[in-house]
């Protein structure tokens, strides 16, 4: 794989590039990163179904572009930043559908997919903060990402992301804590 000093997920020039181990085929590519993009889907759009559908859409999409997304410092950040904005279409498309079920079945409103009953409670919370904030959240505590690489992913600043985790982990203590009060 061919790395730059920046990291930043660009193609690398030759005058930048250092050569890290053999250069990644795609279906090297697929073995090691699919895994953990279901999981991030899973845990955006809460919809089992739906992540594998998230995360085979984006490696569709890799894998149709992979001489270009292929020289990429870091395809993996590029990958995780089209599953962030899939299931943020996903979200929308299946609120619209939510909306359209519950008026048809005059205020019935379909329950989502639950996670494990350890965690449900707390990605419910977090799918329920803005997306930017939930994207940032899923990121940096499911996948154990860094804010550099989190900021990296989204294409955004660190700063950005820093005040992003901030927000959303106010939001989640006041949310969980209420929840917890009412029990």
């Amino acid at each position: 794989m061919i790395w730059s000093s920046q990291g930043r997920g660009e193609p690398v020039t030759s005058s930048e590039a250092t050569v890290v181990g053999p250069s990644a085929t795609f279906e090297e590519f697929y073995e090691r990163e699919f895994p953990s993009v279901v999981g991030l889907a899973y845990a955006l759009s809460g919809s089992r179904s739906g992540a594998e559908d998230i995360a085979q859409e984006a490696c569709l999409v890799a894998h149709r572009d992979w001489d270009r997304v292929g020289t990429y410092v870091r395809p993996e950040v590029w990958v995780r930043r089209v599953v962030a904005n899939l299931s943020v279409s996903l979200f929308r498309r299946k609120l619209v559908e939510a909306k359209m079920l519950a008026r048809m079945a005059l205020g019935y409103t379909p329950a989502l997919p639950e996670l494990s009953p350890d965690d449900a409670e707390f990605w419910r919370a977090v799918r329920s903060l803005p997306r930017r904030q939930a994207q940032v959240i899923t990121l940096h505590y499911l996948e154990d990402l860094p804010v550099a690489e989190v900021a990296e992913i989204l294409g955004t600043a660190e700063g950005t992301v820093k005040k992003h985790l901030y927000d959303g982990r106010q939001a989640l203590a006041r949310r969980l804590e209420l929840e917890e009060d009412d029990e």
